[in-house]
């Protein structure tokens, strides 16, 4: 885990490295201190030794001045590096997810991405600041602090080794009792941020059927969970501080016995004695230190396994070495194809499907909610792979294209339509980044989306927000379409992509797509009859099987399902 969020690090290894040298710099100024504190009251100020005074409160400046610059210094460094090394990160994370299949990504909830991308790089970011600049201090200041107290006088600093086992137990012993209950508090992160993203996207219906009150209230339990997880965990990490005092103020009391005894006996000098006393504080409160780290590593480490676990899934689609890079035509066959998304072949989305569909041909698929027909179409472009069986486009099996060539020969509408905020421009490049005012006119044209853009003031350069919530859903599917279009594609997948459309504007963008696109292979999912009923031929898709594939004409003769919604739709308008 360690070996892999390091090489994150990449460019910011050296201010990771003058870090920790500026640190060691500033430890040992600061372990210098009070030697040259003892030598300045014992020979300097009780031997009235007005030169020794100058000498070294001159050195106490020097030394004093050098810890501070170092200090400063490794706290910029420390600073850029760990605010480089969360973005790279952040940005490793962010490309591996866009490498990932829609398998990939329905392992993870899209709320559980967005935690780990921002709360978790967070956490981890702030225990490499302090593993490269206290962790490094901490332990340096310990082993320099209790060299100089044993230099000093080896009685007394035997002190500090039955004091640092007890404390150092006490803090493990809390931080210990801390982790489990921090975990706890990033499952509950995921759940607040599922919550909030739920109830944006659902704003409109939460508004429609009044449940502000009750999304208010749920929200607040999330939060209020939050706060009694983490308050749990704070409460035990509390106990760090008395611990800290007691040990402190038991050492100082213990120093000050056998030292006021040993000065009586000439065995200590006063000045001796102050820097033992310093070292108390340097000894003690790098051990507190070391138990904060130890604490935030937990914390962190809990995050890192949540990072890692994006950044180790593979995606289980990708190109073949020497792909082939040209898609020749829209023919597209399906041979024995079987496909499951949880990879049980006792749960198969789709069975045995042997489809022959030629270059040109207008389909239509039709059949019932959850029979599968987004899943077949899902399969030409490999936003799925078959579990068995082999997809071919123009005659080549669809594993052997590189993704990005045959991806951009399958312009694909979605289901679900998709639009970014920015003018209707950048949202139409999307389909060809360098597509020209005149090639978006046109596919606007085509898809029935030109009519209501002139209407706008600002008409291409009109801006859509997020999602496209300044436009009618029967717009934002037009607008889908034209972008798709730009693709020039060989095959384009209409899923249910008209619904929002009147049948008017149906009929006539499915005349211009034929009129002006006779050679690409155009499948239209739909609900409606009227969508499909002028289709060279139609798919009838039930329970995840091909129950019959033939001409509108010849399918009102023979299947049952077909005639089943034909009369349904069309019952009383004829």
């Amino acid at each position: 885990m360690i070996k892999k969020l390091s090489k994150s690090i990449r460019e910011y290894k050296k201010e990771s490295i003058l870090s920790g040298l500026f640190i060691t710099i500033e430890v040992i100024m600061e372990v210098l201190i009070p030697l040259i504190l003892a030598y300045l009251i014992d020979d300097g100020i009780n031997a009235s030794n007005i030169e020794v005074v100058w000498i070294s409160s001159g050195q106490l400046i020097i030394v004093a001045c050098i810890s501070l610059i170092s200090g400063v210094l490794a706290s910029k460094y420390s600073a850029i590096a760990s605010a480089g090394f969360a973005k790279n990160l952040r940005q490793d994370m962010y490309f591996k997810i866009q490498d990932y299949s829609f398998s990939n990504i329905d392992k993870f909830t899209s709320s559980s991405l967005v935690t780990r991308l921002t709360t978790d790089i967070s956490y981890i970011q702030n225990a490499y600041m302090m593993i490269i600049r206290t962790a490094l201090r901490s332990p340096f200041m310990l082993i320099f602090a209790l060299t100089s107290a044993f230099f000093i006088n080896k009685k007394i600093a035997l002190i500090y080794l039955v004091v640092i086992p007890f404390l150092g137990f006490s803090l493990f012993l809390i931080a210990n009792r801390a982790h489990p209950r921090f975990k706890k508090v990033f499952e509950t992160y995921d759940e607040l941020n599922t919550d909030v993203q739920e109830n944006v996207r659902g704003i409109r219906v939460v508004k429609s059927y009044v449940k502000e009150e009750y999304e208010k209230q749920k929200f607040g339990r999330i939060s209020k969970l939050i706060y009694d997880r983490f308050s749990k965990a704070e409460k035990i990490v509390a106990w760090n501080q008395p611990v800290m005092q007691f040990s402190m103020y038991a050492c100082i009391l213990a120093i000050a016995f056998f030292a006021s005894k040993m000065i009586v006996g000439g065995e200590l000098t006063t000045g001796e004695l102050t820097s033992l006393l310093s070292y108390t504080g340097q000894i003690l409160s790098s051990l507190m230190m070391l138990s904060m780290i130890y604490v935030m590593t937990i914390i962190s480490a809990t995050s890192a396994e949540r990072v890692c676990e994006v950044l180790d899934e593979k995606s289980d689609i990708k190109s073949k070495e020497n792909p082939v890079m040209n898609v020749k035509n829209g023919d597209i066959e399906f041979k024995n194809v079987s496909f499951s998304y949880s990879k049980n072949k006792n749960k198969l989305a789709l069975k045995n499907i042997n489809l022959k569909i030629n270059s040109g041909e207008v389909i239509g698929i039709i059949g019932g909610t959850g029979s599968s027909k987004s899943t077949l179409v899902n399969l030409i472009n490999r936003l799925y792979d078959v579990n068995e069986g082999e997809v071919l486009l123009g005659g080549v099996n669809v594993k052997e294209y590189d993704l990005e060539v045959l991806r951009d020969s399958v312009s694909v509408v979605l289901q679900k339509n998709v639009l970014f905020s920015g003018t209707i421009i950048d949202n139409m490049r999307w389909g060809k980044k360098d597509a020209t005012l005149d090639e978006i006119k046109h596919v606007c044209d085509l898809a029935c989306a030109s009519e209501f853009i002139e209407k706008f003031k600002e008409k291409y350069e009109y801006v859509l927000d997020q999602g496209g919530t300044n436009v009618s859903g029967g717009q934002k599917q037009r607008l889908c379409i034209a972008r798709a279009l730009l693709k020039n594609p060989k095959v384009l997948v209409l899923d249910d992509s008209t619904s929002a459309v009147d049948t008017k504007t149906d009929a006539l963008i499915r005349k211009n797509l034929s009129k002006y696109l006779p050679s690409v292979t155009k499948l239209i999912i739909a609900q409606r009859i009227a969508s499909v009923e002028n289709a060279d031929r139609v798919i009838v898709i039930d329970k995840g099987k091909v129950v019959d594939f033939d001409t509108p004409k010849n399918l009102l003769k023979n299947c049952d399902i077909y005639k089943e919604v034909y009369n349904s739709q069309k019952k009383g308008v004829e």
